[in-house]
């Protein structure tokens, strides 16, 4: 087949998260199986507007938010391109609207629904109000109104269950869960000799890094003993406050920004810290809990979408209750003084792991295209 994948972010883009690797690591499988893939995507400064990454053809055109999604529609419509036998409609809050232009068969791809994610954007106040209001507001009506009969591939039960709640057929919902890549050396680093907590992922309101800094803190007025690592990109606007909440704190020594890392990197250090705290407000699924689980580093993070579907409560990690930053501190702290459930959690974790390959997700994901 012939397929064409509408994003808003792809590879190599500076904001590139979980949800863009995700559908590369599809779209490279496509290729492979002997499909052709072009991705259309935002245009980032320095990217060349036409690329080939892992086998798929990609082109970039408009800004991430609303000018790729214009620049899809004219180029769809108003310029010579190959026929496609499909087209996957990738959502992040907005999606592409391809039912009102796209005539041949389509997919939709999601990860998550925004939800109360939209109150959470950063653009500027007062105009943060105005995607606050709109979003949370013609959300659900987009997949009501336009998706209704339009197949779904998703990454977990949880956004499954909301898309249900909006109107789509349970039965046209498949969810592929991700898989990880892990880049491990033969032999794991040792953990380190202080008590590690972590955090990992974009440094933004609606994955909570906030509230991961104010548990450091509440870790620190209980045991000094502590250090803690924060891990990932954001502006410099968010990456000064949350440095200045450290020094608030009192825990500016004890709190090492460590910014973006490579793959590499990022095993290591999840290797190296004792606790992955995920305070994430909602997820799709959350790649970050699985990654640390395959280091044997439990996850104690909030009990939301998406991560009670990455995270098995008592199993591979512990949930707390969303907003509650003091109960993570305590369940953080209650952990490291019990040795042998943190050894359990540990083996299980690395279990559970296991499960998700991308040999599996992708075969998965082959499977479903080839039925639609």
């Amino acid at each position: 087949m012939n397929i064409l994948i509408l994003s808003w972010r792809g590879p190599g883009h500076p904001n590139e998260g979980g949800a863009e690797q995700v559908a590369h690591e599809h779209a490279k499988a496509w290729v492979k199986a002997g499909h052709e893939v072009t991705l259309f995507t935002s245009y980032f400064k320095g990217a060349k507007k036409k690329d080939l990454i892992g086998g798929v053809k990609i082109i970039r055109s408009g800004d991430q938010f609303f000018g790729v999604k214009w620049k899809a529609f004219c180029w769809y419509l108003f310029t010579k391109h190959p026929k496609f036998d499909l087209v996957v409609d990738e959502f992040h809050g907005i999606p592409f609207f391809t039912p009102l232009y796209v005539r041949t068969r389509k997919l939709a791809f999601i990860h998550e629904a925004a939800k109360e994610v939209w109150k959470l954007n950063p653009w500027p106040k007062p105009f943060n109000l105005v995607p606050a209001f709109l979003g949370t507001f013609f959300e659900h009506w987009i997949f009501r109104i336009f998706y209704r009969k339009i197949p779904f591939m998703t990454v977990s039960n949880s956004t499954r269950n909301d898309l249900v709640g909006w109107g789509i057929k349970k039965e046209n919902i498949t969810v592929i869960q991700n898989g990880i890549k892990p880049f491990l050396p033969e032999k794991l680093p040792p953990k380190e000799s202080k008590s590690t907590a972590m955090y990992l992922g974009a440094i933004s309101l609606d994955k909570g890094t906030f509230d991961a800094v104010r548990a450091f803190g509440e870790i620190e007025r209980k045991d000094d003993a502590w250090q803690y690592w924060v891990t990932g990109f954001g502006t410099k606007e968010h990456v000064d406050k949350l440095k200045k909440l450290s020094t608030d704190l009192g825990i500016t020594e004890k709190v090492k920004f460590w910014g973006y890392v490579t793959d590499r990197k990022k095993f290591e250090l999840l290797a190296c810290a004792h606790i992955l705290i995920n305070p994430s407000v909602h997820e799709g699924w959350s790649l970050v809990n699985i990654e640390a689980n395959s280091v044997g580093t439990p996850v104690i993070g909030y009990n939301v979408h998406g991560l009670r579907d990455s995270v098995k409560s008592e199993k591979t990690g512990v949930l707390v209750q969303k907003g509650n930053y003091h109960a993570l501190a305590e369940e953080s702290l209650k952990l490291m003084r019990e040795k042998e459930r943190y050894e359990r959690l540990q083996n299980n974790a690395k279990k559970w792991s296991k499960k998700f390959t991308w040999e599996k997700a992708t075969k998965e994901s082959l499977e479903l295209i080839e039925s639609i």
